[in-house]
């Protein structure tokens, strides 16, 4: 309890703070060259990062958000944040996240309202935050509304659907 309890007060912690600070990751090199960023990572660092041209590409492809979970973002959108923890290296991260920020778009959430975290291959964190919210794969992307978690969606979800499933997390049926 207690261990999940300084979890969630260290995500919360790093949220306040992603606000007035920039980026806070590390940098080191996959086995095939490219880049893992490992920490906290803003949007704006995945779109300027010349050797992320995935994210570029991914943003490219037609994806039309399902309605339900914009409608569920926008209700919503001044209650809920986002923790959301990704590899740079995962191909699964480089489908959902270009999509989800898109996602967030539709609705007209702030994306810099979203905790961005980098894993590494091992799926580890700086400060260990990863553990401590027991993420296990990437992308996970964790719903959070007054401290405390709605929700996640663990990559493409269970139907394949991340937004989808992402609006019944957000705005589940009655």
């Amino acid at each position: 309890m207690k261990r999940t309890f300084f979890a969630v007060l260290t995500v919360l912690l790093l949220t306040a703070c992603s606000a007035y600070s920039q980026d806070q990751f590390e940098i080191s090199k996959d086995h095939d060259g490219s880049k893992i960023f490992k920490g906290l990572i803003s949007r704006n660092a995945l779109e300027k990062e010349a050797s992320f041209s995935w994210y570029a590409e991914n943003k490219k492809v037609a994806f039309t958000p399902d309605k339900s979970a914009v409608a569920a973002i926008k209700q919503y959108k001044d209650s809920i944040q986002f923790i959301v923890f990704m590899g740079t290296w995962c191909e699964d991260s480089h489908f959902v996240i270009p999509r989800f920020f898109s996602l967030l778009d539709a609705a007209g959430y702030s994306s810099d309202k979203v905790t961005l975290i980098g894993v590494d291959r091992d799926k580890k964190t700086l400060d260990n935050l990863a553990e401590s919210l027991h993420v296990t794969n990437a992308p996970t992307i964790i719903v959070m509304k007054k401290g405390k978690e709605l929700g996640r969606v663990v990559e493409y979800g269970k139907s394949g659907l991340f937004d989808k499933e992402l609006g019944q997390v957000i705005n589940p049926a009655p």
